[in-house]
């Protein structure tokens, strides 16, 4: 095993001020599904006019990826993260103002225009600022923002919505980012580097070199992959845990708030783990795990409570083993002058990927008139089919770059 390397308190700044920027942006994102219930009646929408609402934002997001990425290395990383940041804020306080279903729907193109860019900033400045020996504990600390979001999310949300109305979590999302923002402006340092290598490219050429360079088609194609396998079942697991597992709704949130803490809790642990034993022994582990949790879990019928609720345990903890590890080993796919243009794009296919897998697991499953969810098991093999191709493909990146000694 790897000789493990301390974090300098710069470096353990870094990382506290990342996660809790993901915090916001994850959070945004997870208040709007449980907001459903009040918001179709008091704007007077329908479920698919809420449905374009909620895939509103991903779509903007997946489109403005793409249109920063040729201009993502042209620029010092911390004046891009409070660029787009700033924009995401703006975008967030339009939604906590909108009266109506179609502003709304505008504030939500807004907000996904500058929230789909900042993820791709924050990992490429974690690049640039961490040695890969280190990343994998570094992704493992931001992807408490997923835990924290899935127990902060429903609850909150639906508590001050109820109490002061479908704007005010909005409002609070806004009060915590600014605070973000603002210590970011302060303590963060430049992270501009990268401007001393950079080619004399415009952002167009620097864009289609970008998308035709044969390694980074590869990683992107495992984020295809590795997307897929992750957002097929997740539109239809609250309907399936209600109609099929014998779930109440009043079970939803312990069962969401008990996983959150156990992936807050095992994320930085992953993240060690996978630094030394290797990215791609943990990732394997991972898949292996959320393999044989896939093939039960979509095969399950009416199910006690806390037998769910372990097996969904070790489920997200196998989707966090890969997650975490196959981030921190792609990070070394995009030399220094591509990082951002790199990171922006994976970003962009990450999200319509998302958005395609979604709609594609919408045409396995059929509910039935009585609610129940038929074809679960399909979905699940085809997830599972996704997750070994994965395997293959990470499996060969890794390989690969170890021979170019890139990690």
């Amino acid at each position: 095993m790897k000789k493990e390397k301390k974090f300098t308190p710069y470096q353990s700044f870094v990382v506290a001020v990342l996660a809790f920027l993901q915090f916001t942006i994850i959070l945004d994102f997870m208040v709007l599904s449980p907001l459903g219930a009040i918001l179709m009646p008091t704007l007077k929408i329908t479920t698919s006019q809420f449905g374009f609402v909620v895939s509103a934002y991903a779509f903007s997001a997946g489109a403005s990826g793409l249109l920063a990425a040729g201009f993502a290395d042209r620029y010092d990383r911390k004046k891009f993260l409070l660029f787009f940041y700033t924009g995401f804020l703006i975008g967030t306080m339009l939604c906590a103002m909108a009266p109506t279903y179609h502003l709304l729907l505008i504030a939500r193109i807004v907000t996904g225009i500058f929230g789909g860019v900042i993820g791709s900033v924050s990992f490429a400045i974690i690049t640039d600022l961490f040695p890969i020996d280190k990343r994998g504990r570094v992704m493992g600390f931001v992807q408490m923002a997923f835990g924290a979001s899935q127990i902060l999310g429903l609850p909150i949300g639906l508590y001050l919505a109820n109490k002061m109305g479908w704007h005010s979590p909005f409002w609070m999302i806004v009060i915590i980012g600014a605070l973000v923002g603002i210590l970011i402006f302060i303590k963060l340092k430049p992270v501009n580097e990268h401007l001393n290598i950079q080619e004399k490219k415009n952002a167009l050429q620097h864009l289609r070199k970008t998308l035709s360079t044969p390694l980074y088609i590869r990683g992107f194609l495992s984020t295809v992959l590795l997307a897929t396998g992750g957002f097929m079942m997740m539109p239809f697991g609250s309907a399936f845990g209600t109609n099929n597992l014998g779930l109440t709704l009043d079970q939803l949130p312990v069962l969401y708030m008990i996983t959150g803490v156990f992936t807050i809790i095992f994320g930085p642990l992953i993240g060690k783990f996978s630094d030394r034993i290797g990215k791609f022994k943990m990732f394997a582990i991972g898949t292996l795990v959320a393999i044989a949790m896939v093939l039960i879990y979509t095969n399950m019928g009416i199910t006690p409570l806390w037998i769910i609720i372990t097996l969904n345990v070790i489920l997200f903890l196998g989707i966090n083993a890969r997650m975490i590890s196959s981030s921190a080993l792609t990070s070394a796919i995009p030399s220094p002058q591509d990082r951002g243009a790199y990171m922006s794009i994976n970003s962009s296919i990450q999200q319509i990927s998302g958005g395609v897998a979604s709609f594609v697991a919408g045409l396995i499953v059929i509910q039935t008139p009585s609610g129940f969810i038929e074809r679960y098991d399909i979905l699940g093999y085809v997830v599972v089919g996704s997750m070994i191709i994965a395997g293959f493909m990470i499996g060969w990146l890794d390989k690969h770059l170890r021979m170019k000694k890139m990690i």
